[in-house]
């Protein structure tokens, strides 16, 4: 995400400085105390837990995150719970509809 200066990896010690500065450029004043994209890996899991409660497939989450479907299911219990309750409720729905018919 963020490059040294000659065009190198940054370090450990300096990727964390430099997000510290990123962080204290784009929030707020009142955001800056709080844990929000504290660590780059808050977005990323903020992301994956979108992807998977918005009803994409644990599969193709897995595809464009890069984590195994184990690790999804293991991590990502939760949103894919609330996921599989929204799945339960629209095939409710569809039996219902095609039952009235």
């Amino acid at each position: 995400m963020f490059r040294a200066v000659q065009g190198g990896h940054l370090l450990s010690k300096e990727y964390g400085e430099v997000w510290k500065a990123a962080r204290e450029a784009v929030l707020l004043p009142h955001e800056i105390d709080t844990p929000l994209a504290e660590v780059p890996y808050g977005l990323r899991a903020a992301g994956v837990s979108l992807w998977l409660e918005s009803g994409v497939s644990p599969a193709e989450v897995a595809r464009r995150a890069g984590p195994s479907i184990a690790v999804l299911f293991r991590f990502y219990a939760k949103a894919i719970h609330r996921a599989q309750e929204r799945s339960n409720q629209q095939i409710q729905r569809a039996l219902e509809a095609a039952e009235e018919e």
